[in-house]
């Protein structure tokens, strides 16, 4: 295996202090991409691992990097539900209106998991409503087929 590889295995295992020496050994690597196109953030983000995601943000590691399938770390938490990490990447810069290639946003994936708390911080730092994704659903039309009225208040707000 090599050190990419096992980068990208110590961030699943989410072993913060192998992460960081195999940064610090090469730096280069904290914008590695993996067989799915993902960053070290994408995957520390999409896993969960908060104090990998700090080390990377520390590290100054780009925060709107995109996986192949056009994914950002913090569309990756909207989906998973980590909102403590979506308001660090949102804090350090995050494209909260990035679309990936079926055309959903954060905001989307937010209301289609049924992530409520995500989904208000997302709208408070103004997340656009009306974006339609590819099938050309808002983030409204995918609350309203679920019958989340919970959701469909958050959203009136804004």
């Amino acid at each position: 295996m090599n050190n990419k590889e096992e980068l990208f295995n110590q961030i699943r295992n989410g072993n913060l202090e192998a992460v960081q020496n195999l940064i610090r050994k090469k730096p280069d690597f904290l914008e590695a991409k993996d067989q799915r196109g993902s960053t070290p953030l994408i995957l520390a983000a999409y896993y969960g691992h908060e104090d990998i995601v700090d080390f990377l943000l520390d590290k100054g590691t780009q925060v709107n990097a995109l996986d192949s399938s056009g994914n950002s770390a913090l569309m990756g938490v909207c989906f998973k539900g980590f909102t403590s990490i979506a308001e660090k990447l949102i804090k350090a810069g995050a494209n909260i209106s990035q679309k990936n290639a079926m055309g959903a946003t954060c905001l989307i994936y937010a209301v289609t998991f049924n992530r409520k708390s995500i989904a208000e911080l997302l709208l408070k730092h103004g997340a656009n409503t009306t974006v339609k994704d590819a099938k050309g659903k808002t983030a409204m039309d995918l609350v309203l087929e679920q019958g989340n009225s919970e959701m469909e208040e958050i959203l009136k707000k804004y």
